[in-house]
C-alpha cells in the first residue's frame, strides 16, 4: 500500500490547486506548491503551512527542486498557450519525480487512453470547434494536453490520469464515482463539484487500485451516479 507524507502540487494557485492544497493539509501531508510567480499571493491563506516554489510549471529546474523528496505529485495539466506548456510540465514531472512516487495528473474527458470512450455529439463538437479556435487565438492547445497524457501513459512511473467532467462550485458532496470509459451511463450527468475533483485527486495518491488507470469521474450525488447506485443495490 502506498504511504504518502510529502506531496508536491503543481499548479497550486488555481481553483483546483487550492482545493487540493486544503485536502492535502487535512490529511496531514507536508505540502509543496508550485505556481507562477505572479500568482503566489493567491496562496496567502496557506502562508506558514506550505512551501511555495514560484515559477512556470514547465520550468524543469523549478520542478526538479519542487518534487525532491516527495512521495506524491499532483499535477494540473493546463494547455496554456501554444508552446507545449502541458507537455513540458508533464515531462519534467516524469523525469524528476523520485522513483516510486505516486503521480496524479488532471485533465478533461476529451483525453482517451484506449480509444474506447464514447463521446456525445456536444463534446465532440466542442473539441472540434473550440480547440482550433483556442489555438488560433494562441490561448490554449488541446493537442498539447493530449501529447502530455500520451507521455504519461507510456511512462514507467506509478501514474493516474484523472479525467474530469464539467465542473461547478459548491459544498463537497463526497468522493466522486468513476468509470474507465466516457459513455458509461454512470457518467451521464457530466457534472462534478470542483472541490470533489480535488478530493479525488488527493485520495488517488494512496489508492493503489488507481495506478495505471485513467478514471473518468462524476459527482457522487448526480442523478446518473444515484441511479447507478440504486440499480446496484437492487441487484445485490
Amino acid at each position: 500500500m502506498t504511504v504518502v507524507a510529502k506531496v508536491c502540487i503543481v499548479g497550486a494557485s488555481g481553483k483546483l490547486g487550492q482545493y487540493m492544497v486544503q485536502h492535502a493539509l487535512d490529511r496531514g501531508y507536508e505540502v509543496v506548491g508550485v505556481c507562477r510567480e505572479q500568482s503566489v499571493e493567491k496562496l496567502d491563506s496557506f502562508r506558514g503551512r506550505i512551501t511555495v516554489i514560484p515559477g512556470a510549471t514547465d520550468d524543469r529546474e523549478v520542478i526538479e527542486r519542487a518534487v525532491e523528496g516527495c512521495d506524491g505529485v499532483l499535477v494540473v495539466l493546463v494547455p496554456r498557450g501554444v508552446h507545449g506548456y502541458s507537455t513540458g510540465t508533464a515531462q519534467a514531472v516524469l523525469d524528476y519525480s523520485p522513483p516510486g512516487a505516486r503521480l496524479v495528473f488532471s485533465c478533461g474527458w476529451h483525453i482517451s487512453r484506449d480509444a474506447k470512450d464514447v463521446y456525445s455529439r456536444k463534446l465532440k463538437a466542442i473539441v472540434k470547434i473550440a480547440g482550433p479556435l483556442a489555438r488560433l487565438a494562441r490561448f490554449a492547445d488541446l493537442d498539447d494536453q493530449v501529447e502530455a497524457c500520451r507521455r504519461v501513459f507510456a511512462s514507467n512511473t506509478r501514474w493516474t490520469v484523472v479525467r474530469g467532467s464539467d465542473l461547478e462550485e459548491g459544498e463537497s458532496q463526497g468522493l466522486p464515482v468513476w468509470s474507465r470509459h466516457v459513455g458509461d451511463p454512470i457518467l451521464e450527468s457530466n457534472l462534478t463539484r470542483r472541490v470533489d475533483f480535488a478530493l479525488f485527486m488527493v485520495a488517488a495518491l494512496e489508492n493503489d487500485e488507481l495506478v495505471y488507470e485513467a478514471p473518468a469521474i462524476v459527482g457522487c450525488q448526480t442523478p446518473s451516479a444515484l441511479t447507478h447506485a440504486l440499480v446496484r443495490e437492487e441487484a445485490a
